[in-house]
């Protein structure tokens, strides 16, 4: 009797989505054959439904930076539950809320996703910066268009250098995880919470403070 391999068992499960013991028993009726062994499951109509092309499942991840100062939450999607429970996936997630938290430049997940008035505000303060003020307009409007590319990408997280290992950009981490995982992965949302961030702290002169305290005395 032909021996199963978790190996063989994992990639199927992976393919298709059925329970580990399903899998194991399709490979074992069709002699180790994957193409046989995903046959066996459709026809047994163990398979779960197909899955469509958008990626609504996935996971919320969370990090604290030591302190409790900055918070973040980020939503990562993919296209199964099953891809959200392996550790890959789960890593990944992790690893985004930590650059997010690193990065308080980063208010967008892509060039793409800045708004029109954004970009346009962008564009008037590099025009109107003064060492620009003397250049020919043609000029001036090159190097402003490079600048705000920059600052577009300075922007987004999908462009940020990744912060364990700069050779790479956070959007070439998702790749990876993609590869590893053979399925679509986006990162959809996140929100950065920094302890304090909008509250209006009231002026005090603590000199002058501490002298009228001494006064009372």
């Amino acid at each position: 009797m032909l021996e199963i391999s978790a190996k063989a068992v994992k990639q199927l499960r992976q393919k298709t989505g059925a329970g580990m013991m399903n899998c194991k028993k399709a490979l074992t009726e069709t002699n180790g054959d994957m193409v046989q062994a995903v046959a066996w499951l459709r026809q047994k109509t163990i398979l779960p439904p197909k899955p469509t092309s958008i990626a609504a499942e996935g996971l919320i991840g969370s990090y604290i930076h030591t302190g409790g100062k900055v918070g973040v939450l980020v939503e990562v999607n993919c296209k199964t539950d099953f891809v959200s429970r392996c550790e890959e996936f789960q890593t990944l997630v992790r690893q985004i809320a930590m650059q997010i938290a690193a990065c308080p430049q980063v208010e967008y997940v892509r060039v793409a996703d800045i708004p029109g008035e954004v970009v346009d505000k962008e564009t008037a303060i590099e025009m109107g910066r003064d060492d620009l003020g003397n250049k020919p307009v043609n000029i001036k409007e090159k190097i402003v268009q490079g600048r705000i590319e920059k600052r577009l990408k300075e922007m987004s997280l999908m462009d940020q250098p990744y912060i364990r290992d700069q050779n790479i950009t956070v959007e070439e981490l998702v790749k990876q995880a993609i590869a590893q995982t053979g399925e679509t992965i986006q990162v959809r949302r996140f929100v950065r919470f920094v302890l304090g961030e909008g509250i209006e702290k009231p002026d005090t002169n603590f000199a002058e403070e501490v002298a009228a305290q001494m006064g009372n005395r």
